[in-house]
């Protein structure tokens, strides 16, 4: 399994010859979708108030299946995956990309949490050289240079004062490049539905066992956003399910829109269009919640989402029996 997923990252080996792409339509799917996410991310912190990571993620699984089961009843898709060992395998990396991502929403501002998430096409790079031992050419070798640069200046690091939990979100990129690499290479043919279906089914396991451990072992933690990750059970859901019904529906949408992306368009040229999320995420907290955007991280998001963008071109530009240019 670990030899595939090194072959996975490179997303255009084994793809099916005359695969038809649909590019318009990826570049709108994908657009939208990180608008609604954009928005929706950021009621994380209203609800992390009152309950913890674990029951968000059980509960937002509980009333998202009905409504992908409602997709698949409306002829959007089947709920049977072709080759279950790679949905499952995807699912997998995605859930845990996700865990650490939404366990940084409570505490960190969104800018930060979404340019550590964004570090997942440096991450693909990295697994090719590394790897695969592919020769890596100089435009890619400055595009994860230049983002490294940016995500310092976003996450902005204090040497003196180190707090591991600055480098969550870069975690959740590390298994969010390794999902969409999955995605793209080995289940590109699977039905959407299936796959958000088996993906909410393994966050809502995660969610349930990880509530079970901080329920029955408590943690001691303060209250509020900063007691997210180990919060256990909390009985009185009343302030903070409106927001996860929002999360449900909304991510719902966009996660089968995100998904649809990436199956009708190049990975390289889709994943392009994720970084508007960067975009649409900062504005909506700033506008909605006040949180302020400094002119370093500006300019960090716009150099991360330059190096995504370079490496996107290079990788559409070179052909599979190509050196990674």
């Amino acid at each position: 399994m670990a030899q595939a997923l090194l072959r996975a990252s490179n997303p255009r080996q084994d793809m099916q010859p005359g695969k038809e792409t649909l590019p318009f339509l990826a570049s709108v799917l994908m657009v939208s979708a990180m608008a609604i996410l954009g928005v929706i991310d950021n009621v994380v912190i209203l609800l992390a108030e009152t309950i913890g990571l674990w029951q968000f993620h059980l509960s937002r699984a509980v009333l998202m299946l009905p409504l992908i089961i409602g997709l698949s009843l409306l002829g959007l898709g089947s709920l049977r995956p072709k080759r279950l060992r790679f949905v499952l395998l995807r699912s997998v990396l995605i859930a845990t990309g996700m865990l650490f991502y939404f366990a940084s929403l409570a505490l960190m501002p969104i800018a930060q949490a979404l340019a550590g998430l964004f570090t997942s096409p440096m991450f693909v790079l990295l697994i090719s050289a590394l790897g695969l031992k592919q020769v890596i050419g100089p435009w890619r070798i400055g595009a994860v240079l230049l983002g490294f640069v940016g995500i310092l200046c976003v996450l902005q690091p204090n040497p003196n004062e180190f707090d591991v939990r600055t480098f969550l979100p870069v975690v959740g990129g590390f298994f969010y490049a390794l999902s969409v690499i999955v995605t793209r290479t080995y289940c590109s043919d699977e039905s959407t539905v299936a796959l958000l279906a088996n993906n909410m089914l393994v966050l809502g396991v995660a969610g349930a066992i990880g509530l079970v451990v901080f329920t029955a072992f408590p943690a001691s933690g303060p209250d509020g956003p900063e007691g997210f990750v180990t919060r256990g059970l909390v009985l009185d859901m009343r302030a903070a399910l409106p927001w996860v019904a929002v999360q449900a529906v909304g991510s719902t949408v966009a996660v089968f829109m995100m998904i649809k992306a990436y199956q009708v368009g190049e990975p390289s040229f889709v994943a392009v269009f994720e970084y508007s999320i960067m975009i649409f995420g900062p504005l909506f907290a700033w506008v909605a919640l006040g949180q302020t955007i400094g002119v370093m991280q500006i300019f960090g998001i716009g150099l991360i989402a330059t190096a995504g963008a370079v490496l996107g071109w290079r990788a559409g530009r070179a052909a599979p029996e190509q050196e990674v240019a």
